[in-house]
């Protein structure tokens, strides 16, 4: 069996051609340490029988490896808080504010690590695998580990990938523990925006979850964007509507719609109160289709599954007439 100590050795050996063999050069310049704290990204000081994690991580949003389970037989990589105390890290109040940062970098890029997942670990054991998302207040807890990655069997793994997605999580890392200072300007996609229609076909279900947890709510994203989607087909035909569109600007439009004078930009909200769904969906459809680089939309549509009352109209309306923004809501059941 992989030993974890040979893995982190070899990822050592071969960071060089990767920015994240600079970690810890990076690490000295966010912290503004008078001489590099390390040499490598793993030490012996932080590499374990069962995972690693980077040198200097006990107190930061680390880099981390290890094996998932208790068999050996699967091996995770990726970035994780840990919040565990012990005399490295005696009180987890420190990672708070780091978390605050985590949650705002990927509510301002929340598909850039659609192809990763997060679980974590608590009192009651491993979570269920879930779109990358927000961690709550709650799980802020001693004892409980959060992780943000990828989950590979053993025999698969390649270190050159595991370096490769290290990169690519180095902005959000560098965001976190620069304190927001450092802008993730790798995240942005500059592309012009491109219709293409089709709809990408997400995860509808899990095996268990408790509701409102982030599984439950990227989940029932998932189901109304779908069902959104084939309305939205048999109002205006297949090859007019688009899901997940990159703006150019690093996020994506949940679904498009191709008309004769332009686009019509719909974003889904999971809350019970369409109140909710508008002002929480309003910042994102203006940044879409207002941010440079961006295409201005001809209209912008709030999707949620409840109907909208009479003094949410009216906001819509008085909207509508004292600033021209083209906003509506549509209901759309499941």
């Amino acid at each position: 069996m992989t030993e974890i100590r040979t893995l982190a050795y070899e990822l050592n050996a071969k960071a060089e051609p990767y920015q994240i063999g600079r970690l810890q050069d990076l690490r000295k310049e966010l912290k503004g340490f008078a001489r590099r704290p390390g040499n490598s990204i793993f030490s012996d000081q932080t590499i374990f029988d069962n995972y690693a994690f980077h040198h200097g991580g006990r107190s930061e949003l680390q880099f981390n490896i290890g094996f998932d389970h208790s068999d050996g037989d699967d091996l995770r990589h990726g970035i994780a808080f840990s919040f565990e105390t012990n005399q490295t890290l005696p009180d987890i109040d420190v990672l708070r504010p780091k978390v605050r940062l985590f949650n705002e970098f990927l509510d301002l890029y929340p598909n850039k690590y659609s192809r990763m997942r997060m679980w974590h670990w608590d009192a009651q054991g491993r979570s269920v695998d879930y779109m990358p998302s927000a961690i709550p207040t709650e799980r802020i807890a001693n004892g409980v580990f959060v992780f943000l990655g990828l989950l590979n069997p053993i025999a698969k793994v390649d270190t050159d990938q595991i370096l490769r997605d290290f990169d690519d999580l180095l902005p959000l890392y560098k965001y976190v523990e620069s304190n927001g200072v450092a802008e993730p300007v790798l995240v942005v996609d500059t592309s012009p925006f491109q219709f293409k229609h089709g709809c990408t076909v997400k995860k509808l279900k899990a095996t268990a979850h408790k509701k409102g947890d982030p599984v439950d709510v990227a989940l029932r994203h998932n189901s109304l964007q779908l069902r959104l989607y084939e309305l939205l087909v048999a109002e205006f035909g297949h090859k007019n509507v688009g899901t997940e569109l990159p703006t150019g600007n690093g996020t994506r439009i949940d679904v498009v719609v191709k008309h004769t004078n332009g686009f019509w930009f719909y974003e889904i909200k999971t809350y019970h109160s369409p109140r909710a769904c508008i002002r929480d969906a309003i910042g994102q459809l203006l940044e879409y289709s207002h941010w440079p680089n961006g295409i201005e939309a001809e209209k912008l549509i709030v999707g949620g599954e409840n109907a909208l009352d009479a003094d949410g109209s009216q906001y819509l309306k008085t909207l509508r007439k004292l600033f021209a923004l083209p906003i509506e809501y549509r209901q759309v059941h499941l």
